[in-house]
């Protein structure tokens, strides 16, 4: 990964802007997925892949797009944001839809306090 999940939210909000969205919201994930397939007691097949995922919701009024992508490129962050932008002028009226007020939003995560893993029995 040559950009930073932050860097790459920052430039989904900037493209979105730049394409005529009213308001939007970014997401960045990275991710490691491991599968292990054991027949008989033998190894039959191991897979692990990698990869960064990325996702934009813009608003125009009550009208709201989502897209995704797993190409971070600059050229597909500007591709997703036109697109997302042209989806939301289409879509119909929606009386919920809407970012979250900063009031509404999760003060003060306790990370360190969530179990994130299961153990293996």
């Amino acid at each position: 990964m040559t950009a930073s999940l932050s860097d790459l939210t920052a430039a989904l909000l900037e493209a979105a802007g730049k394409a005529g969205a009213e308001s939007a919201d970014a997401l960045a994930v990275d991710g490691t997925a491991v599968s292990i397939e054991i027949r008989k007691g033998a190894l039959e097949q191991a897979e692990r892949s990698e990869g960064v995922e990325i996702g934009l919701r813009v608003l125009m009024g009550r009208r709201q797009a989502c897209v995704s992508a797993s190409d971070t490129s600059a050229a597909t962050i500007t591709a997703l944001a036109e697109r997302a932008v042209a989806m939301a002028r289409e879509a119909p009226e929606d009386p919920h839809a809407g970012l979250a007020e900063p009031g509404q939003l999760a003060q003060g995560w306790d990370l360190a306090a969530l179990d994130l893993a299961d153990a293996a029995p």
